[in-house]
């Protein structure tokens, strides 16, 4: 089986796939201070659990893929690969490898490696033109051309962010629990600001992908939108725009690039 390790700024999300299946996934808070040694322990803990795996670290694992938007991260998972499964293939995400999208960027090296492999996965699943709307620490807007080649994106503060900047600087609000208020209008202090947060990100995805759509696609109806990252739910409903929740996509991107350069690894 092939474990899939999607490094973020906030969470991290491992998937376990047998061929195309996923078959167990887990997320983790992401904390830059774990050494390999720490993460072995942590991934021999989560994996022991699973019956199709056996008790050794590595047991029934015959690959790996990484990508990570923190570095000193992947520098330890990069330990790990080498330390506790020396035997088993591995790719990391990173320049040089063969992802199958070309980047027209002013400088490719910029590009979140999570970015790049959601727009691998987006013109596997439902080719281009498209945008990629992932809800993680920053919520971005990725958007993917009718030849299947990365054609830049959007960076905005992320769910998680703002409310707890809210928190933080206002005087008199604090921080609340991320949920869909009874109501658009809040009757109180904590209605008031979920309701700004999730008719305000809904807002925020209609508008931008809207824009974004009339300059990636002659007929903006053409471009498929996916949604993505652990707080999507929180918008689907309430955003008009995106046509497709994947919330496995990056992983999937992952099992794909992973497949795409295991021959030369």
């Amino acid at each position: 089986m092939l474990l899939t390790i999607d490094v973020g700024n906030t969470h991290t999300v491992l998937g376990l796939f047998d061929g195309e299946d996923i078959v167990e996934h887990w997320r983790i808070s992401t904390d830059a201070r774990r050494t390999a040694d720490e993460l072995a322990v942590l991934l021999q803990g989560l994996m022991g659990m699973h019956p199709l795996l056996g008790d050794e670290l590595g047991d029934g694992i015959d690959g790996i893929a990484i990508c990570s938007t923190v570095p000193s991260v992947l520098h330890e998972l990069r330990e790990v690969t080498r330390r506790y499964y020396g035997d088993v293939p591995a790719v990391l995400v990173e320049p040089g490898i063969k992802t199958g999208v070309p980047i027209l960027m002013d400088n490719p090296k910029e590009v979140g490696a999570d970015r790049i492999i959601n727009a691998v996965a987006a013109v596997e699943l439902y080719g281009g033109p498209a945008i990629v709307v992932d809800f993680g620490t920053a919520t971005t807007f990725d958007a993917v051309s009718a030849r299947g080649e990365y054609a830049g994106g959007v960076i905005a503060p992320g769910i998680e962010i703002s409310v707890e900047a809210l928190g933080v600087k206002g005087a008199q609000l604090r921080k609340i629990e991320i949920a869909r208020p009874r109501t658009v209008i809040g009757k109180n202090t904590v209605e008031a600001m979920q309701s700004g947060i999730v008719y305000g990100f809904a807002g925020q995805v209609d508008g931008v992908v809207d824009r974004m759509a009339r300059e990636l696609a002659e007929d903006p109806q053409d471009v498929t939108v996916i949604a993505t990252g652990g707080l999507a739910p929180m918008v689907l409903g309430e955003a008009s725009v995106i046509d497709e929740h994947e919330p496995w996509l990056t992983l999937i991107g992952l099992r794909l690039v992973y497949e795409r350069n295991i021959s030369r690894t």
